[in-house]
């Protein structure tokens, strides 16, 4: 009958053959017992196939319709119900669809925003280890002239000890010569 329920709502061009199918389905699974919207629903597409007047078929419809029972009342009250039924399906496919939306749209934005704040962090750590290296750069370019000073300064320092020290030496045996001659 579900068969039936797609071809009984007209032959609408540019429907999604899925959601068609989806919704009357539903439309199948909360079908009532008896004769109602539904059933008249099919006999008035038939009726409309043999191409009579809409006003007509409506009429032929409901008057075969009402032989098993069938009043105005109960047909919009019944139509009522497959209306809220499609309304539960509508509801229910939003929130599908939400769910949807926040794991592919919103999980992934969210991921791109986590990813952009890592690039800036990284950014940063690069530009305090480009820093670092410059420093470490000028230590470097600045210690060969730094140890060819210090060489100088420990080179004259030693050149002055030893001559200081020969010096006194020197007077020291001197003296001890003078004293072992004069004395």
């Amino acid at each position: 009958m579900q068969q039936d329920f797609k071809t009984i709502f007209g032959n609408v061009t540019g429907l999604d053959d899925k959601s068609v199918d989806f919704l009357t389905r539903a439309l199948t699974n909360k079908n009532l017992p008896g004769f109602d919207y539904l059933e008249f629903k099919q006999s008035l597409s038939a009726l409309e196939a043999m191409n009579l007047e809409e006003e007509t078929a409506f009429k032929s419809a409901f008057a075969t319709a009402a032989t098993v029972g069938l009043t105005k009342d109960k047909l919009l009250k019944t139509a009522q119900h497959y209306h809220q039924v499609l309304d539960v399906e509508k509801k229910q496919f939003d929130s599908a669809l939400e769910k949807q939306l926040e794991q592919r749209v919103a999980s992934k934005k969210s991921e791109v925003e986590k990813l952009k704040k890592q690039i800036l962090e990284h950014q940063k750590k690069i530009e305090e280890l480009q820093q670092r290296m410059s420093a470490a750069q000028k230590v470097i370019d600045s210690a060969d002239e730094e140890i060819q000073s210090a060489l100088s300064k420990i080179d004259t320092t030693r050149k002055n000890f030893e001559f200081t020290y020969q010096s006194l030496k020197n007077q020291i045996d001197k003296d001890i010569k003078n004293i072992n001659q004069y004395l």
